[in-house]
């Protein structure tokens, strides 16, 4: 069985900015890091991406303080760490080549935000063949307007392009049932 490798997506400081409107899951860091600190504990593989727009008024350019990891999610000199340009990690950018090289097969994907960064990367894996999970409570995303002005609460929102995914590109899991099961599959068989 090939190791999952575990994708954390945008954990930036800009995302705690009150301008991106009405967010759902305020638990989601913590779960995160709890699943952060399992795959950390057992040496499984993380990557860190981190989204570099090419707008400069982007609170996510590189010269923003919002660009910088949330304190909790810096990546650690064994983590490899990636920097994209566009929603999905792979565009233009050499992930897809490392995770195949390692022989990742299995990737949990989780961040920022549920239906931009996370959907998009959720989707381009399961096309290039990965079988992916996305802990809901380990990803986040904020109220949007729609086309005809219309609001639609982060919850909507959150439930929908999760279920977009569901069973199409990835299986929906929480973060306390991902880990649990991850752990006992590690544990060694008693004879």
């Amino acid at each position: 069985m090939s190791q999952t490798c575990l994708l954390l997506i945008d954990f930036q400081k800009a995302f705690s900015e009150h301008a991106w409107g009405r967010r759902n899951n305020p638990n989601m860091e913590t779960k995160a890091y709890q699943l952060l600190q399992g795959w950390r504990e057992k040496a499984w593989p993380v990557v860190h991406v981190q989204h570099s727009s090419l707008d400069m008024e982007s609170p996510l350019h590189s010269s923003s303080a919002g660009y910088d990891f949330i304190e909790n999610f810096r990546p650690l000199r064994n983590e490899k760490h990636i920097i994209k340009h566009v929603h999905s990690a792979f565009v233009d950018t050499d992930l897809d080549l490392y995770l195949k090289r390692e022989k990742f097969e299995s990737l949990v994907i989780m961040g920022f935000t549920t239906n931009h960064c996370i959907s998009t990367t959720v989707r381009m894996a399961s096309d290039l063949g990965y079988d992916v999970t996305v802990p809901n409570d380990a990803t986040a995303c904020f109220e949007t307007y729609s086309f005809d002005g219309s609001l639609f609460s982060a919850e909507i929102v959150h439930g929908l392009s999760l279920a977009n995914l569901h069973h199409e590109f990835a299986t929906i899991s929480s973060a306390e049932s991902l880990l649990s099961s991850r752990l006992k599959l590690s544990k060694p068989a008693i004879f």
